[in-house]
């Protein structure tokens, strides 16, 4: 298990766009289960909706890449990269995540090379599908990184 501060050591992310809580598994360059607890206190909720609030697809698309993105980073030779979100394929929404869910992330690794990779997500809450989604991504120089520490 990778815990919330070995996370934010894998990858640049901060509130509020921290989107993985915590890793389940992690098999380096292979494939990541990561935890998001959906909480009524995000501030998505604000406005996305009023009476009835959804977590935005978008952000469980992020989720999902977040969690691709530690699964590539832990290859070796990548420590202190930004992994980019540059595209996303075959995305589709199965039900609703609402405050009180608990999402589970599953992303495999596909082709990774010359900073690009591939991964095709899934996102459940109590077994039942969420999302899933191949993404595409890209890594660059963890500039932004160097200037926090």
């Amino acid at each position: 298990m990778v815990d919330i501060g070995e996370l934010m050591a894998i990858l640049p992310h901060r509130y509020p766009f921290l989107m993985v809580d915590r890793l389940l598994e992690l098999e380096p360059g292979v494939r990541g289960k990561g935890v998001k607890n959906v909480t009524v206190n995000e501030p998505q909720f604000l406005g996305h909706y009023p009476g009835r609030p959804l977590m935005p697809g978008v952000l469980i698309l992020e989720a999902m890449a977040q969690v691709a993105g530690a699964v590539y980073l832990s290859l070796a030779g990548l420590e202190g990269r930004i992994p980019v979100l540059a595209g996303i394929d075959r995305a589709r929404f199965r039900r609703p995540a609402v405050p009180g869910d608990q999402l589970i992330i599953e992303v495999e690794l596909g082709r990774a090379k010359a900073g690009v990779a591939k991964a095709s997500g899934r996102a459940t809450v109590d077994g039942a599908m969420v999302a899933e989604a191949e993404l595409i991504f890209a890594s660059m120089a963890g500039e932004a990184r160097k200037a926090e520490k």
